[in-house]
């Protein structure tokens, strides 16, 4: 009797395992098929992806090298430009995106009602791309620094606002219930109880924005809102490319040299 029934017990784990293995094969069937799918939908071909690198890097060095540095002084405005996009972008989100945070918090917020139309509008904000807004705001402002300022706000308000509600739901409600328990108003509970808990993720969160920011900036000039991406765009139309490939090195600088910092800052303050 004992000998049937682990008979029957291995030959349901083998049937289970032959299932298994099916639904294996069969998931990454339907992966490789996507893959190839998507590749016969775009009418590409997936071989000549791979021989592409071989005539960029050909044009790449042909027309991009020796950068052109000639000229490089009347691009310093430029380059500031796009520093000080990320530096006000983050300031301004970050203090937006903190009173967000709270009205999004269920830690902070017990009405309902308030947390679910704040949640969709900072939803709303962050599934729109920063060139997408930046590319409406052209039509409603025209060009310019302002265009590009904006549309770094609402791109950067929408990730930031839905980091730091999160951080702030990971608090202790114990501390928080404590203060509260004290006779505390909600102002004192802010003090006291969540900026001590929240500052860390503040300041980490905050510095990751101001990263993206620097590399978002070089991307608005595109569109016509200024910076460095701006003066690029403009030398790459009139085939400048020497020009074009000195602020392309200086964008990578910058953004090689803000991910250090930012590091070490992170680092330093967490």
């Amino acid at each position: 009797m004992a000998h049937s029934e682990m008979s029957q017990n291995k030959l349901q784990l083998e049937k289970k395992d032959i299932k298994a293995k099916i639904l294996r094969w069969m998931n990454i069937s339907m992966l490789v098929s996507i893959f190839f799918a998507s590749f016969f939908f775009l009418n590409v071909n997936p071989l000549d992806i791979l021989a592409a690198p071989v005539p960029m890097i050909t044009f790449l060095v042909e027309n991009f090298f020796p950068p052109n540095l000639s000229n490089f002084s009347t691009y310093l405005s430029a380059i500031m430009q796009t520093l000080f996009f990320a530096v006000a972008g983050t300031y301004i989100s970050a203090i937006l995106s903190f009173i967000l945070g709270i009205l999004m918090s269920e830690r902070l917020n017990p009405n309902l009602l308030v947390r679910s139309i704040v949640r969709y509008f900072v939803s709303f904000l962050r599934n729109i791309p920063v060139l997408i807004w930046a590319s409406l705001l052209v039509f409603v402002f025209g060009i310019g620094n302002m265009v590009g300022l904006i549309a770094l706000v609402l791109a950067t308000v929408g990730f930031l606002a839905r980091s730091y509600a999160e951080s702030m739901d990971d608090i202790a409600e114990e501390r928080l219930e404590a203060i509260r328990a004290s006779g505390a108003n909600y102002m004192q509970i802010l003090v006291h109880g969540l900026i001590p808990e929240f500052a860390s993720a503040w300041l980490n969160w905050t510095l990751f924005s101001f990263e993206i920011n620097i590399r978002a900036s070089a991307i608005l000039g595109i569109v016509g809102a200024g910076g460095i991406g701006m003066a690029i765009q403009t030398n790459l139309a009139r085939r400048n490319f020497t020009e074009a490939s000195t602020l392309i090195i200086v964008l990578v600088i910058m953004v090689i040299l803000t991910e250090l910092t930012v590091g070490r800052l992170r680092k330093k303050l967490t």
